[in-house]
Formats: structure tokens, sequence, C-alpha cells
């Protein structure tokens, strides 16, 4: 039985990797390709494989002419305001309501928290004929500070995050802060605002990267393609009906990507720290 059950969990453990692998190169190898193709040249890339090396890793000239030629420069100017300002006032907004929520409790607390998981269960495309017509009717078409206010909304996610940190600290430290003549705005702001970082940088960073590529409603709301640009409509427009350079195409979407995997790398321990202790109730 011993051996049985050795043999069985050896097969278990070999599948399950293989199955990881297998996933793995699935997921990688098209950005390998598409790392390849952006430093060769035309003639390069039209004569060998997808997946061969190029012969020159210096070629940058497809980096160059992607950067000169599509406009890339405003994206990253217009998607990088975007996202401080957005993420300033979502995350300031998502922690004060789960504050709120957490700390507070009064007739339809429970009902505000299931609308908004009923809310992140709604297909949002059903409201976007009503939202464009309001977007129409308060002037913030083709408005940047419309398309500000649009990705504002307070993010679902961010909300849960926050109210399970919240749900860690103890309302003592509440009690105490009152007692010593510290008023609800004093105990949230210097008290436990700052035994959030863990979670708001993990929704930060998830509300960056949603924001950074983020094409439906900067291409719809942001109608004027030469006054707003983000990186993801600056990509698209890019790739026009009378563009086939390919490797080119591959110089910009490594463009668009290396800056939001760069954050990423950087910050994944706190991304995965703040889902997973925010998850487990103390």
């Amino acid at each position: 039985m011993g051996v049985e059950k050795s043999a069985r969990d050896y097969i278990l453990k070999f599948f399950k990797h293989l199955s990881l692998i297998v996933a793995s190169a699935l997921c990688v190898l098209p950005v390998v390709s598409c790392v390849f193709a952006a430093f060769k040249t035309k003639e390069e890339f039209a004569a060998t494989s997808k997946m061969a090396l190029p012969q020159d890793w210096g070629h940058l000239d497809n980096f160059i002419n992607f950067w000169n030629d599509s406009g890339i420069g405003l994206g990253f100017l217009t998607s990088i305001f975007v996202m401080i300002v957005v993420i300033t006032l979502s995350v300031m907004m998502g922690s004060m309501l789960a504050y709120v929520l957490n700390r507070f409790k009064f007739r339809g607390n429970a009902l505000i928290r299931n609308l908004f998981l009923y809310a992140a269960l709604f297909p949002t495309i059903l409201l976007q004929v009503t939202v464009y017509k309001l977007m129409i009717q308060m002037h913030l078409v083709d408005s940047l500070i419309g398309y500000i206010i649009l990705q504002t909304g307070t993010d679902v996610i961010a909300i849960y995050i926050l109210l399970q940190y919240f749900e860690n600290l103890s309302v003592s430290l509440d009690e105490s802060a009152v007692l010593e003549g510290c008023t609800y705005f004093g105990v949230f702001f210097k008290i436990l605002l700052p035994l959030l970082r863990p979670a708001i940088v993990t929704c930060m960073i998830l509300k960056g990267v949603g924001i950074y590529n983020e094409y439906y409603n900067a291409s719809l709301y942001l109608q004027s393609k030469n006054k707003y640009k983000t990186v993801s409509t600056a990509l698209y427009n890019y790739l026009g009906p009378t563009k086939s350079q390919y490797e080119i195409i591959c110089a910009g979407v490594l463009i668009c990507i290396v800056p939001i995997l760069i954050i990423f790398l950087v910050f994944q321990k706190q991304v995965y720290s703040g889902m997973t202790n925010g998850a487990v109730k103390g």
C-alpha cells in the first residue's frame, strides 16, 4: 500500500508539474516571438522563422520608428497623469468607504455591501449606452476630465481587500484614540490609514495596471486622437489598415509592456501579500 501510494503521488506530481510547464510555455512563447521580431529587419522577419534569433540584437530602428510615428510619448504622459489622479482618488474613496462599512453599524450597511457585489457581477457593457448619454449631456465626452471621472469609479475588488484588512485591525485602536480626544477623521488618517499600507499598495498596482491597459473607454470618450492619446490607443492607432510592418508593431508592444512589467515585478511581493494577508482574519 505504501509503495502504491508513493507511486501514485509521484505520478500526480509529475503531471502537475508537466501541466504547469506546458501552460507556462504557451504564455511565454508569444512574448519570446515578439522579442525576437522586434530586433529583426523587415527582410529578416519575412525570410526567417518567427522563433529564429535575430542576427543583430543592436538593431533598434524598429523601436525608434514606432516611437516617432505612433505618438506613444504623448500616450505615456496622458496615461501616467490619469493613473496618478485616478489612483489617488480611488484609493482614498475606497479606503474611506471600507472604513465606514467596517467600523460603523447602521441600517443599510449589509445592503450597500451586497450592492457592490452585484455591481461586480453585472456586465458593465450593458450600461454603456446610458453612461454615454449621461456623458454627452454633461459635456464630458472628448474631455480628459470626463475620462478621469469615469475611471475613478470605486473599485469593488479594492473595497473588499480593504474591508478584509479592516477586519484584522482591532477596534480597540479606534476606541483608545477616541478616548484620548481624537476625532473619527483623526483615527482614520493618523492611525488606520498607515496600517493599511500593504492593502493600499495592492489596490494601487491593480488599479494602475487596469488603467494602463484600458482601451475601450479611452477610445470611446477621448475622440480627438491627435489631442488625447493613451498608451493603448496610441498602439492601436498605429495598427491601422495601412500598417503591416509586424517587426515595428512588436517593438511597440515591447515599449508598452516593459514599464508596467517592471513596476509589477518590483512590487509583486506587496501585491501577493496584500491579497493573501487580507483574506485571513486574525
